[in-house]
């Protein structure tokens, strides 16, 4: 699935999808022994920026109040990926 097609869906498939993501990261950096096919991407690379986009792609008042970009960007820390500037994406 692609990121434009993620962020096509309604918000609870994308909140659904995000928090799925989340636990994956939690899963991959504790019982999961980091191992990458434990992600919902398959790589830590494309979690992290799916995670970031999906994100990006709530209006300010829909963002999640239980996942703020920041804690994205721990994960990314956390799990050694390298972040570039991502284009914010705004659903019409």
């Amino acid at each position: 699935m692609t990121k434009e097609e993620i962020v096509q869906y309604d918000l609870k498939y994308r909140y659904m999808l995000l928090s799925r993501m989340q636990a994956d990261c939690e899963y991959y950096l504790g019982y999961g022994c980091r191992n990458r096919k434990r992600l919902w991407a398959g790589d830590e690379n494309r979690q992290i920026e799916y995670m970031l986009w999906i994100y990006d792609s709530f209006t300010e008042n829909e963002k999640p109040v239980w996942l703020t970009r920041e804690q994205i960007m721990e994960y990314a820390e956390e799990m050694q990926v390298s972040i570039g500037e991502e284009p914010v994406v705004q659903t019409a």
